[in-house]
């Protein structure tokens, strides 16, 4: 662990030593201890990560601009998505953001997107190699992936894409319907789920009987965020 640590952190003088294999005095254990603890904990840390993500991006950033402060808006965002909806919900409000911001009129046109790099990947016959590919349809003895075929969610970011841009007239296909109905959301919902997503939840996304199975796992009494859940258990 504290090998790790050092390729991305210089630690103190007592864990490169021993480290490096040094002899540690007994009255030095203990704070030895302490920070092999303290480094162990941040290493399973998101919040951790994502500092030591943003910091030298702001740094890097306000020198480019000749300017001080914040570089990102708001903290990141860590929710639990618990089943199919809830990844899809997730993965088409992300998708869809530039759309709904009037950056772009067509997802292939969504710059840092994923759903922009799936269509680049598509029109050569690959398989963007930093994202989980679609699977299709659950089956016995099946890879790791997204269980839906990628060619059903391109249709529905496109037909949903068509109805939230003002100077599109659309609506959901019957493919994309067929999808929505799969999953157990009601095309109401799903409007509602892709252009509110960050104001709908604040913790773990899922059906209510995800949530509670969830909670179940962790041992957590209270079920917290139900009410928030209770947008996927529509239809």
């Amino acid at each position: 662990m504290l090998k790790q640590w050092h390729k991305l952190f210089k630690g103190d003088e007592l864990t490169r030593k021993f480290a490096q294999g040094g002899l540690v005095e007994s009255h030095e254990v203990i704070h030895l201890k302490h920070s092999i603890a303290t480094y162990r904990s941040r290493l399973c840390d998101i919040s951790w990560f994502m500092r030591c993500l943003n910091e030298p991006i702001a740094r890097q950033a306000n020198q480019e601009d000749n300017c001080s402060g914040r570089f990102w808006e708001g903290r990141f965002k860590s929710q639990a998505l618990l089943d199919e909806a809830a990844v899809l919900t997730c993965m088409a409000y992300v998708d869809l953001n530039p759309i709904r911001a009037k950056m772009a009129a067509t997802p292939e046109q969504s710059n840092h997107t994923s759903i922009q790099l799936r269509i680049q990947a598509a029109l050569k016959g690959e398989q963007p190699p930093n994202l989980l590919p679609f699977i299709g349809n659950e089956r016995d003895n099946q890879p790791n992936g997204i269980a839906f075929s990628l060619q059903d969610y391109l249709e529905l970011i496109d037909d949903t894409g068509r109805i939230i841009r003002d100077d599109k007239r659309g609506a959901i296909g019957e493919n994309s319907a067929k999808l929505l109905t799969r999953l157990n959301i009601e095309q109401e919902s799903w409007l509602k789920l892709t252009t509110e997503f960050g104001k709908l939840f604040h913790g773990p996304v899922g059906t209510l009987q995800e949530l509670n199975s969830y909670c179940e796992h962790l041992e957590k009494r209270r079920r917290h965020f139900s009410a928030c859940c209770q947008h996927l258990n529509a239809g």
